[in-house]
């Protein structure tokens, strides 16, 4: 491993938990680094989550994508899987997630997209935990096609660490 590589390696968990905490760092609890994973807890909304970065693109963006897998323990919600897209959607975005060799049909608006129902969204979640990574691509505002990507290296390490984070909560 060069010195570059160890120091990337090195400065991932704070770059990974910078990235994502807009507010003071001690409004969430950091529940650990899984790969390219972070898992958080919020204990005032309460939720916890695993969140990771798209990987680098070349392609213009109006923000840095990301992807949550959630789980908000009082509205009985786990697992809940959300897209935040490099750029504004189309009014009709056409979003598809590609994991392997499935395929999902998202809905959403603005900047964001999720799974349509329950089961789409268990599915998703199934599938990222044995798939090496996802693609999300989408029609923007401009008309154009555009896609992010994520690793899924560390993925089913943070969902299940952001589950048992807030498994006490009720």
């Amino acid at each position: 491993m060069t010195v570059s590589q160890a120091l990337s390696r090195a400065l991932l968990p704070m770059l990974v938990l910078g990235a994502f905490v807009p507010m003071p760092a001690t409004a969430r609890d950091s529940l650990g680094i899984y790969g390219g994973w972070g898992v958080f807890r919020d204990p005032a909304v309460p939720r916890c989550y695993a969140i990771a970065k798209a990987l680098l693109s070349t392609m213009r963006r109006d923000r840095q994508p990301y992807a949550t897998v959630g789980t908000w323990p009082k509205l009985a919600q786990r697992n809940q899987i959300h897209f935040r897209m490099s750029r504004n959607l189309a009014s009709d975005p056409r979003l598809v997630l590609q994991i392997g060799s499935k395929s999902f049909r998202l809905t959403g608006g603005g900047s964001d997209a999720w799974a349509a129902d329950a089961r789409m969204n268990a599915a998703i979640t199934a599938a990222m935990r044995s798939a090496t990574s996802m693609t999300v691509s989408a029609s923007g505002a401009d008309g154009r096609r555009f896609s992010n990507t994520w690793k899924l290296e560390g993925a089913a390490s943070a969902m299940d660490a952001a589950a048992i984070g807030c498994a006490r909560v009720r």
